[in-house]
């Protein structure tokens, strides 16, 4: 129980990072979606092109914004809470290229349902 209780605690204080690099304008790469395997691929691949503990890189080639994106041709939103890659106990993005706390509110163009 208490190692669960310290993975929470070192989720949201990341998560709290998180938002205050998305609170204070971070230029992330929300679009273009990424709609097709290829694009998927392209952009996993620049994750895995970036250190590790770059997280600031790693939000903005992903395009993690703090606010739901709106699928622009699609007319689809795409909240973190409904992609594949959410863990819903714990508010996460289990992506192995992201593997970050989110809120369930939160997109990325990585997005898949």
């Amino acid at each position: 129980m208490a190692e669960d209780s310290q993975a929470s605690g070192a989720d949201e204080s990341r998560r709290e990072t998180i938002r205050k690099l998305l609170d204070a304008g971070l230029d992330v790469e929300a679009f273009p979606r990424c709609d097709s395997h290829e694009q998927v691929q392209a952009v996993v691949r620049r994750l895995q092109g970036l250190d590790a503990n770059d997280l600031p890189g790693r939000l903005v080639v992903a395009g993690v914004t703090n606010f739901t994106v709106e699928h622009p041709e699609a007319e689809l939103a795409q909240p973190c809470e409904t992609c594949m890659y959410y863990l819903v106990h714990r508010n996460y993005c289990e992506l192995p290229e992201l593997d970050i706390p989110v809120e369930p509110d939160w997109s990325c163009r990585l997005w898949r349902i």
